[in-house]
C-alpha cells in the first residue's frame, strides 16, 4: 500500500476471516466493496491478503470514526456483510484501531530517513 498520508490520528479497520468453500460471487462482491469504499468520504487506503487455506486479512484506513460508521451503514456494504455471514465466512473478526505512530522502512533509495 505505501500511503504516506496515513498516520497518527487516523483509524484502521482490521477484518480477519476464514472463508467457507462457497465461492459464488465472492470475488465480484469483494471488488465492488473496494470500489465503493474508495468512493466514501474519509477513506484513505486498503490492504488485503489471502492465503490458500481460506484465511485472510483486510485492513482499511479511515480519516476518523465518523467515516467508519458511515461505511458500516452503507447499504451495499450491509448487503455484502449479510452474504458473508450466510455463505462466505466460517468466522470473522473486526477490530478498529486508532493509529498512534506510523513509520516506513526498507526503502532502498535512501529516502526512509
Amino acid at each position: 500500500m505505501g500511503n504516506a498520508t496515513i498516520g497518527p490520528g487516523h483509524y484502521a479497520v482490521i477484518f480477519t476471516r476464514q472463508r467457507t468453500s462457497t465461492d459464488t460471487g465472492y470475488g465480484e462482491m469483494a471488488a465492488a466493496m473496494v470500489a465503493r469504499a474508495k468512493s466514501m468520504p474519509g477513506f484513505l487506503g486498503i490492504e488485503s491478503y489471502s492465503h490458500e487455506d481460506g484465511s485472510g486479512v483486510t485492513i482499511s484506513y479511515w480519516q476518523d470514526e465518523a467515516s467508519i460508521k458511515n461505511w458500516q451503514q452503507q447499504p451495499q456494504h450491509l448487503a455484502a456483510q449479510a452474504k458473508g455471514k450466510s455463505e462466505w465466512y466460517e468466522y470473522y473478526d473486526v477490530r478498529i484501531a486508532k493509529i498512534e505512530r506510523a513509520y516506513r522502512g526498507g526503502i532502498k533509495n535512501g529516502s526512509d530517513k
